[in-house]
């Protein structure tokens, strides 16, 4: 099974690709779609879903697993990450990809041991189950920590067919 883990955000959303056969995960691919600060929100939110649709494409993933939202204390901030989630979701979704999402603290437990790891702990972490990997980046290795997350979970979600 192939996995695209997603850590949306405007500014910086994180992907990465893996596999998944068992309980073996390899890596494919990881990255970050950036989008300029200066260009329209409906320009942004475009750029999103035309490089999500060109990951997708490219590798075919079966799955997807998307990080959930959580509530900082700017109000703006959180309505502009709900709005890169909303555009993540809809892409996997019209794709038909079965998608789990997964908050921030089970993403860290499920791949660190710890709810509260930091983001040193979780790439530490990534780079020992995922043997050979190149990070494109903090984010990159949020998204890929959510596809191990979706690997590991699957079963308890009722996803899995076997």
């Amino acid at each position: 099974m192939i996995i695209l883990g997603l850590d949306p955000g405007l500014g910086t959303t994180g992907w990465g690709v893996i596999s998944a056969e068992g309980n073996r995960l390899s890596h494919i691919a990881n990255g970050q779609i950036k989008t300029d600060p200066k260009i329209q929100l409906a320009s942004r939110l475009l750029k999103l879903d035309l490089e999500l649709t060109d990951i997708m494409l490219e590798y075919r993933p079966d799955a997807a697993a998307v990080e959930e939202v959580f509530v900082n204390s700017n109000p703006q901030s959180t309505l502009k990450l709900g709005q890169a989630r909303g555009v993540v979701l809809l892409g996997a979704s019209r794709s038909g990809l079965e998608i789990g999402e997964y908050s921030a603290r089970l993403v860290k437990k499920s791949v660190v041991g710890v709810g509260k790891a930091d983001k040193d702990q979780v790439q530490a972490m990534i780079k020992i189950l995922l043997p050979g990997v190149k990070l494109a980046g903090p984010d990159a290795a949020d998204a890929l920590a959510v596809a191990i997350t979706h690997a590991h979970h699957r079963k308890r979600l009722g996803l899995a067919s076997s």
